[in-house]
This record gives C-alpha cells, sequence and structure tokens, in this order.
C-alpha cells in the first residue's frame, strides 16, 4: 500500500464527511440552535413583561388600598359624628325630659300647697265660727254669714 494514496483517499473521505455534514446535519442543527435561541429570547420577553405586569397588578393594588383605607377612615369618621350627634340628641332629651318632670312636679307642688292652703282656710273658718259662736252662744246662720267668713278666709 501506498502512503501516498491512502493520505489522498483518507483525504477525500474526510472531505465527503465535511460535505455530508455541512449540507444534511449542519443546517438542521443550526434551525434547531436558533429556534432554540428565539424560544429562549421569547421567554426572558415574557418574564420581562410579567416584571412589569406584576409591578403594575403591586401598584394598582397598593392604589385600591389606600383609596379603600381613605373610604373607611371617612367612613369611620361619619361613624363618630353621628355618635356624637345621637349623644347630643339624647343629652337635649334628657334636659327636657328633665325639665317636663320638673314643672311636672312644681305644678304638683304648687296645687298640693293651694289645696293645702284651701283647706287650711276651711279649718280656719270653721275654727272662727266656733269660737264665735262660742261667744255669742248661739249658733250663727252660716249662709248669712258666709260672705264675712270667705273674707276672713282671703285674710288668711
Amino acid at each position: 500500500m501506498n502512503i501516498g494514496l491512502t493520505l489522498i483517499s483518507q483525504a477525500l473521505a474526510f472531505a465527503g464527511l465535511i460535505w455530508i455534514v455541512a449540507t444534511k446535519i449542519w443546517p438542521p442543527l443550526l434551525a434547531a440552535i436558533e429556534e432554540r435561541q428565539a424560544k429562549i429570547a421569547e421567554g426572558l420577553a415574557a418574564a420581562d413583561r410579567s416584571k412589569k405586569d406584576l409591578a403594575s397588578a403591586e401598584e394598582k393594588v397598593n392604589e385600591v388600598l389606600r383609596e379603600a383605607r381613605a373610604k373607611a377612615n371617612e367612613i369611620i369618621a361619619q361613624a363618630e359624628a353621628r355618635r356624637l350627634q345621637i349623644i347630643d340628641a339624647a343629652k337635649d332629651e334628657a334636659v327636657a325630659e328633665a325639665q317636663r318632670v320638673k314643672a311636672s312636679a312644681d305644678a304638683e307642688i304648687e296645687q298640693s300647697a293651694n289645696k293645702a292652703r284651701e283647706e287650711l282656710r276651711k279649718q280656719v273658718s270653721v275654727l272662727a265660727l266656733a269660737g264665735a259662736e262660742k261667744l255669742i252662744r248661739r249658733e250663727i246662720d252660716g249662709n248669712a254669714h258666709k260672705a264675712l267668713l270667705d273674707e276672713l278666709a282671703s285674710e288668711i
């Protein structure tokens, strides 16, 4: 065997192998690599979009929470104001009720005092009549002297 011929045949076989790899294997391999690169790039872009969407969603959530807190504080303030109104109304009603009860009691006391005065006048009239009767030793006509006794009772 001739070494030169072996080298040439090996060189031709190697060239044929390179040609087969370059035409049959390399293009699908490059296509698969490029496709994989595209998928990776697309995945990274989707991850970036997801991060942006997440940040936007968190911002919206924070805004909604701020609005909810503000609304809750407003409702609490309204409830506090309403509570104070109810307390003031109850106080006013209690004062009015106390004044009404006091006025009623004052009127009842005045009525009782007038009744006691009238009763006292009647008793004084009876005592005066009895005293006058004892003095005169005869019975005084009640109808004839009623005007005199009424005048005496009003003076007392």
